[in-house]
């Protein structure tokens, strides 16, 4: 394969040679956008926007506080901290830091990134907190304790990997990690779970739960909820697919559900959210249906199914959460929000809960599900900004905190339109732009995964895009989550081409509607959206004026060699597969891309932490380009992992890098 690719040498990522290259390219992006005024202006001024202090500080219930993990011009490593309800509803709460990771960077001299924490329920009083460098997906595990705000010195402790832990109780936990050679699957993630006592060394900890070499993970989970303990245990076969077990003392009982489905347990509840059409007594159910079953029944045998869900051409099941009694769903309705209570019982009563908003997101970001019904409702839009909301089901919903503008949108209107993809298949698009928009319009998009791309607020584009009278598009393309699985699966591995003829449709109707003109539309997007870039660059150069791609798959062939990349085979295909590699090779766009191409000014964008998506697919297709003679440029951030930035400071060079990058090219 070396001998096929003269660039597989930058796949060192920090090889000597790597990094000479990469800071050589670095220096001439910089040297080439950061040099005027209006980038430094632009770039303090998207940095106010993320340090403001007035900002939503967002938080989670555990027992009797609110935690939140804050960053701003002070912090920018960040505070862990908690409050009361009562000093949250204050203008200028009082918060009890448990730990700064700016001095803890400091005082180990390691540039720690906050990963999260697990913390034991039900009394909160030690927890796991996941640290790493740089901002990649591996972290480093160490013991908390909370009342005393220090890790605890003899308490458990894993060094550097990609790690899955869990309380099982104060003095055991469930751990997957690198244990050595055979422990990790072949896309990087641990294969075997092990029950770890406190007090005795990781060598002796005992294996509960194996998987296969060629499986994306394993997992191991408690639920300590009082009258339904239970374990669970299970392996994800790829990226849809799982294999989940009830891990009892005796055995461990399968759940016997299609593969492809999602299924969670509350209590005496098990919820089965389909991706493929199941047929069960004689009755199919649709992809993307949630269904509700007694958990020991249906354990034990019985197949009485609730329907709490039906999709149809319109609405799909975008995310559902358990208060103590009922259940709250969000769906979408051609990609607009829509909140719904159900509540258990004979016929499972539906009715709505307030909060949705027209061009907006209305997002449940907090339940209390062991102990009440309270619920945490985050809503925002393209032009509305983020609204904190507490109340109780059925009760008065209490506004909490709210985000001042960032920018005017006094002038700016939010229309929806629909593109017409060559299969007949209507793609929507939203167009957010002012009235008198006399700039540049950019277009992004991700399609992949099932994640659906929703309205939001971003100071960031409001400010560094908007308000200097661009225009911004967000296409809801095939590949996403927006109207259920099917949305998704129609665009998988054979039928990916879908992904990329709906977002040059969308491209197309927007000139056809007079918003742009091809010379004046920029795109951008990252991860598999930098996929979808590097097939728009290469085999829809016409139809842009720009691009950046940003931490990008663009080495089709190498892929599932690179990183985790094995565990996306199930999206895009396996390129070892002669059927396989020749609809990927069709798109591939490192091996697409050609000297005699007209292509627009590119900018490609990633991390050298980036342990996720190898940062040589960036790396390899600038280096090609550049031999080829193509107008492109390239800037690897050292930090940031997968996000590209570990920081606000980084965070806001690489928007300023972006948007001035496409306003000039865009401008001319």
């Amino acid at each position: 394969m070396a001998d096929e690719d003269p660039f597989q040498w930058l796949e060192d990522v920090t090889g000597d040679a790597a990094l000479d290259w990469v800071r050589a390219r670095n220096a001439e992006t910089l040297d080439e956008l950061t040099s005027g005024e209006r980038f430094a202006r632009l770039r303090d001024g998207i940095r106010e926007v993320l340090d403001a202090d007035d900002r939503v500080p967002y938080i989670r219930r555990r027992g009797d506080h609110f935690y939140n993990f804050w960053q701003d011009a002070a912090h920018p490593r960040g505070l862990w901290r908690r409050t009361t309800l009562e000093e949250y509803r204050k203008d200028a709460p009082e918060w009890e830091l448990l730990l700064d990771v700016d001095a803890l960077a400091e005082a180990e001299g390691e540039n720690w990134v906050w990963q999260g924490a697990a913390v034991l329920r039900p009394d909160y009083r030690i927890g796991l907190v996941e640290l790493s460098r740089g901002g990649a997906d591996a972290s480093v595990v160490r013991e908390f304790d909370l009342d005393r705000r220090a890790f605890v010195e003899d308490g458990y402790r894993l060094p550097e990997a990609k790690s899955r832990v869990g309380w099982i109780n104060e003095d055991l936990i469930y751990v997957g990690t690198d244990f050595g050679e055979g422990s990790l699957t072949t896309s990087g993630y641990p294969r075997v779970i092990k029950e770890w006592r406190r007090g005795t060394p990781l060598s002796a900890a005992t294996t509960v739960y194996e998987g296969k070499p060629e499986d994306v993970s394993v997992f191991a989970h408690h639920d300590p909820t009082p009258g339904f303990e239970r374990d669970f245990v299970g392996r994800s076969l790829d990226f849809y697919r799982v294999e989940k077990y009830l891990r009892t003392a005796e055995r461990l009982v399968r759940i016997e559900v299609p593969e492809d489905a999602n299924t969670s347990v509350h209590r005496e509840w098990l919820l089965i959210r389909l991706r493929s059409p199941w047929e069960v007594n004689a009755r199919e159910y649709a992809a993307g249906t949630l269904l509700a079953a007694r958990f020991d029944d249906y354990l034990a045998g019985s197949r009485e199914l609730t329907v709490l869900f039906e999709p149809d051409a319109h609405t799909s099941l975008e995310d559902y959460v358990w208060t103590r009694n009922h259940l709250l769903l969000s769906t979408l309705s051609d990609v607009r929000s829509e909140l719904h209570v159900l509540s258990p019982g004979e016929g499972w009563r539906r009715e709505p809960l307030a909060g949705s908003s027209e061009f907006g997101v209305a997002e449940i970001i907090g339940t209390d599900p062991e102990h009440s019904d309270e619920y945490l409702l985050s809503t925002s839009g393209f032009t509305e900004p983020p609204t904190l909301k507490y109340g109780h089901v059925r009760e008065e919903v209490e506004t909490l905190k709210s985000s001042p503008a960032r920018f005017d949108a006094e002038d700016i209107t939010v229309d929806q339109f629909f593109a017409t993809s060559p299969d007949g298949t209507q793609i929507p698009y939203f167009v957010v732009r002012p009235r008198a928009a006399g700039g540049p319009a950019l277009l992004t998009g991700y399609g992949g995964f099932e994640v659906s791309n929703l309205p939001g607020y971003s100071g960031v584009t409001g400010r560094g895009w908007l308000a200097r009278g661009g225009t911004y598009v967000l296409a809801n393309i095939r590949g996403g989550g927006e109207y259920g699985p099917g949305w998704h699966t129609q665009a998988i591995k054979e039928n990916r081409y879908r992904v990329y003829e709906d977002f040059a449709a969308v491209a197309a109707d927007l000139v056809d509607r007079g918003i742009t003109t091809a010379d004046r539309l920029g795109i951008q997007g990252g991860s598999n959206g930098g996929l979808l870039m590097g097939v728009m660059l290469t085999r829809y150069p016409e139809l842009f004026g720009a691009i950046v791609c940003q931490v990008p798959l663009l080495d089709m062939r190498r892929y599932h060699l690179l990183l985790a990349g094995a565990s996306w085979m199930a999206e895009y295909g396996d390129p070892d597969d002669p059927g396989e590699w020749d609809f990927i090779s069709r798109y591939s766009p490192y091996q697409n891309v050609h000297s005699g191409g007209k292509y627009p000014p590119t900018l490609f964008m990633t991390s050298t932490r980036d342990d996720r998506v190898h940062p040589a697919h960036a790396r390899k297709m600038v280096a090609k380009m550049l031999e080829q003679g193509h107008d492109v440029r390239y800037y690897e951030n050292i930090e940031g992992g997968h996000g590209g930035a570990a920081d606000n400071e980084q965070l806001a060079r690489k928007w300023a890098l972006l948007f001035e990058f496409l306003w000039e090219r865009l401008s001319a």
